[in-house]
């Protein structure tokens, strides 16, 4: 029998899992799925690594909200690797505020402190944190950890975390922290070992996908980033506005006489790539589409993405290493073509051909900057802090 962690991913409207065998040193993925609480007759899909569908089951709308998705799950886990297989399930929680830097046991305390922070992430913290509740009530000793998107920027120091509002409001914590960086710390520690030459050189992630990032980093730690209180800040993203000047949020209020609540739908719903296009949030659509207001959508995504990249090598001192990563910098061979034209002045060269096959590394040998392209992982980097901390606990 070997011991599994069980980690769930919440997405907007779905939550992606993986089972890991934490048996050995590295955990291994056992098998991956989806759990979607949003369709006509919400279903629970369960495959193998390769892909390979194992299981899958529906519920009628009306059993979804009592929790029995989850429960199918874990009688699935039980079923093919026996009933004490199952040592936690681990969480991604997008907002961990000042307190938490790194992975946490959750208990009912720790849970209502993660809620209060849903303001600054109204978004997703609600549907980071509805799975906990929900496998507290139906299997209540079993262990769930919180790992958070805001850990790896903890370390973040002025003046890179700061804003320029009145210090007062940084005591309370009104602070940059960043997100993404379960992603980033994956993608930091593939760069270490593809190419340790530059870990300790000055790189630049960028996760570019419905939610998108940049990380500042060296030897392996972040020293800046794009995001900022919210997961709103920074780059143009699939619905999100991304950097905006205050004064618009005040006009909106003032005379077009929104309300709070409209404004914060219009960042978060209605605005970025779907806003400009009006046609879609998702790349792979405007790509495709021929209309001009598609392709001013994908040239602001490209010009607010090269700006930010030169606003991090700024922290950074310089560029050595930009690496794409995320749905969009993985698979559009597009986008990264086009942010690297805009970063030539910069001696940024890509391969044309390399780019296209999506290689690992697609910059040109005459390029100044070594320019790679890693797939993430995060539920990885979850599988590996709950494997750490239940060997800590079952140490001591």
């Amino acid at each position: 029998m070997s011991d599994t962690v069980l980690v769930l991913n919440s997405g907007s409207s779905s939550i992606k899992f993986g089972l890991f065998d934490i048996s050995a040193t590295e955990p291994g993925l056992v098998c991956k799925g989806l759990l979607d609480e949003h369709e006509a007759r919400p279903r629970l899909v369960v495959r193998s690594p390769a892909g390979e569908d194992l299981f899958e089951t529906r519920r009628e709308a009306a059993d979804a909200d009592g929790g029995h998705l989850f429960a199918d799950v874990l009688a699935f886990i039980e079923d093919r690797f026996g009933e004490r297989s199952l040592r936690a399930v681990g969480h991604r929680v997008v907002h961990g505020g000042r307190d938490y830097s790194g992975p946490v046991v959750l208990s009912d305390a720790v849970t209502a402190k993660l809620e209060a922070l849903t303001p600054l992430a109204p978004l997703h913290q609600p549907r980071c944190l509805a799975p906990v509740r929900t496998l507290a009530a139906i299997r209540p000793a079993l262990t769930q950890i919180a790992c958070f998107d805001t850990a790896f920027h903890h370390a973040i120091a002025p003046p890179a975390s700061r804003f320029a509002i009145p210090r007062r409001f940084e005591e309370r914590g009104i602070r940059r922290y960043g997100f993404h960086g379960l992603s980033f710390e994956y993608v930091a520690g593939r760069l270490a070992q593809i190419a340790p030459e530059l870990i300790a050189k000055r790189s630049v992630i960028a996760h570019l996908g419905n939610g998108a990032s940049l990380c500042a980093l060296r030897d392996g730690r972040s020293i800046d980033t794009t995001m900022g209180l919210t997961p709103l800040d920074g780059l143009v993203m699939g619905t999100r506005c991304g950097t905006i000047d205050p004064g618009v949020l005040l006009y909106l209020q003032q005379h077009e006489k929104m309300s709070l609540e409209d404004v914060q739908h219009l960042l978060y719903h209605e605005s970025g790539l779907f806003g400009v296009s009006g046609l879609s949030a998702d790349m792979r659509t405007l790509l495709a589409s021929s209309t001009e207001a598609a392709r001013e959508a994908v040239d602001l995504f490209t010009f607010r993405a090269a700006q930010a990249i030169v606003m991090m090598a700024t922290t950074l001192g310089g560029l050595d290493c930009l690496v794409f990563t995320g749905g969009i910098g993985e698979h559009a061979e597009e986008i990264r073509s086009a942010i690297g034209e805009r970063l030539g002045w910069l001696g940024v060269r890509i391969d044309a051909a390399a780019n296209e096959e999506t290689r690992e590394r697609i910059s040109r040998d005459d390029s100044a900057v070594d320019v790679l392209v890693i797939p993430t992982n995060e539920e990885l980097t979850i599988a590996r802090h709950c494997a750490a901390l239940i060997r800590g606990r079952d140490v001591t």
